[in-house]
């Protein structure tokens, strides 16, 4: 990857100060495509990998959750234009479906729960519970 990550100081309590990534789109993209298929991953895990793997102290979670949202709305107009499910970043391995962001995402909930349960190996996408 060419691109060069932002990272800046930020205050963390009263005298210290912590190196924070400000990730682009295209980095939590990447990040979310890497996540485990059929399992929600928190976005706790993707912000520590990014800072990780970009040598700060912690990423921003306000700028992944922005990301997030805006990754939603793509990949889930992407899928009603006829996309294939290959072609966009699956965003429902990053958003619990109990959370209020499901609620807010495009999709929602129910649809962030199909897609987990097709991802499952063994699941044919269908709900066993009837």
């Amino acid at each position: 990857m060419s691109e060069v990550p932002t990272i800046k100081q930020r205050r963390k309590g009263r005298s210290g100060m912590q190196a924070m990534l400000i990730p682009s789109q295209q980095m939590v993209a990447e990040q979310i495509r890497s996540a485990p298929e059929g399992v929600f991953t928190e976005a706790g895990v993707l912000r520590r990998r990014l800072a990780a793997q970009h040598g700060a102290d912690a990423c921003c979670p306000v700028t992944v959750q922005q990301h997030l949202r805006a990754i939603a709305e793509l990949s889930f107009s992407a899928l009603e234009k006829g996309e294939p499910l290959s072609t966009v970043t699956p965003y429902w391995r990053m958003v619990d479906p109990a959370s209020l962001l499901a609620k807010r995402l495009a999709g929602g909930p129910t649809f962030i729960r199909e897609q987990l349960a097709a991802e499952r190996p063994g699941d044919n996408g269908t709900d066993s519970e009837q």
